[in-house]
């Protein structure tokens, strides 16, 4: 855009160039004000409303995401529109961007100029300096085939005196698999099961994007690999509730969770139940842990089984199952649970 009348061009095109230009200009600006007023709308509706007509977190963070994403495209259409804004942006993008971590392997990619002689004088040039800059890449994710060979080596001796071949062949063990007899590596089978529980990566999507490797695996095959990795798994599982169980304290809660009812195509309701510990605040030398476990209800029955053996100061909110666990007649005389209520927030 122009500062005074004084930087208008006189040239007829140019003016009719700019003025489009900034027509456009400000039909996006009006755009992206729009999409704001939305979601400024949205958000007190969210704070204000009533709770039927409130977001969950999740819309609230894909509207935002599809607004931010209008932005940075205006700005884009506006940064190639215009060098001098262009090179502001970029002076800010360097100021704010913040340092990669230390951690992560560096790659240098050396430009050198096309020739290292002076233009004035023809003379070799040295290096006084440099510029430094860093960028955050990613390789995707490849898939590869692990091929195992185990030679097998005999005996010659044996051979020739007509001993029994078998005993003297001899061949390295067969390393143990996670399934036995089956394709996966165990790294790809971790990988498969953290897509499906911590990044919400369903296994008919999994293997979806698979066959666009080419790889044709369906997706009850990765199923029976989760089922595996989880056999596996329990112990671990199983020594953490105990580790928590050993602690002084504790604390619980439940929550509700959607579970597909089988024969019905409909969904109930179940309960996770997790406990947890954390003394850092207090200085404790326990590492924090978080373990979750799952009941069709939200009884006192299903605290008082999740919680055998534990003997301490448990942390809960005020519902009345978890006041049954301070009845020793409830839990017999293997542990003695304080119960400290807090006020539920919201």
């Amino acid at each position: 855009m122009t500062d005074s009348a004084n930087d208008l061009p006189d040239d007829i095109a140019r003016l009719k160039a700019i003025i489009l230009a900034e027509r456009e200009e400000k039909a996006r600006l009006a755009n992206q004000n729009e999409r704001l007023l939305h979601m400024l709308r949205q958000l007190r509706r969210n704070h204000f409303g009533r709770k039927s007509e409130r977001l969950s977190e999740e819309q609230l963070n894909l509207g935002l995401e599809d607004l931010e994403t209008a932005i940075a495209s205006g700005e884009a259409a506006a940064e190639s529109a215009s060098a001098t804004l262009k090179a502001s942006r970029i002076r800010e993008r360097r100021v704010n961007r913040g340092h990669l971590p230390a951690h992560l392997p560096r790659q240098e990619v050396i430009i050198e100029p096309p020739s290292k002689t002076c233009p004035c004088c023809g003379g070799d040039l040295h290096a006084i300096g440099e510029d430094r800059s860093e960028r955050l890449d990613k390789i995707p994710a490849k898939y590869r085939v692990i091929v195992t060979r185990r030679p097998k080596y005999a005996c010659r001796s044996c051979e020739k005196t007509g001993s029994d071949s078998i005993a003297g062949i001899v061949q390295a063990v067969a390393p143990a698999r996670l399934v036995e007899g089956g394709l996966p590596t165990e790294a790809l089978v971790a990988d498969v099961v953290v897509s499906k529980y911590a990044w919400h990566l369903p296994l008919y999507r999994q293997s979806q994007m698979m066959a666009t490797e080419g790889i044709e695996i369906d997706r009850s095959t990765l199923a029976h690999w989760v089922g595996f990795a989880a056999f596996e798994l329990r112990p671990v599982y199983e020594r953490l509730i105990a580790l928590l169980k050993r602690s002084g304290k504790l604390f619980a809660d439940e929550t509700r969770c959607p579970v597909l009812e089988p024969g019905r195509g409909k969904t109930k309701t179940g309960y996770l139940w997790a406990i947890a510990r954390d003394d850092r605040p207090w200085g404790g030398t326990d590492p924090p842990a978080v373990a979750y476990m799952y009941a069709p209800g939200r009884g006192a029955e299903h605290a008082i089984r999740h919680l055998a053996g534990f003997s301490g100061t448990l942390q809960v909110d005020a519902y009345v199952a978890y006041k049954q666990l301070a009845d020793p007649k409830r839990l017999g005389c293997r542990a003695t649970i304080t119960v400290r209520t807090q006020r539920q927030s919201g």
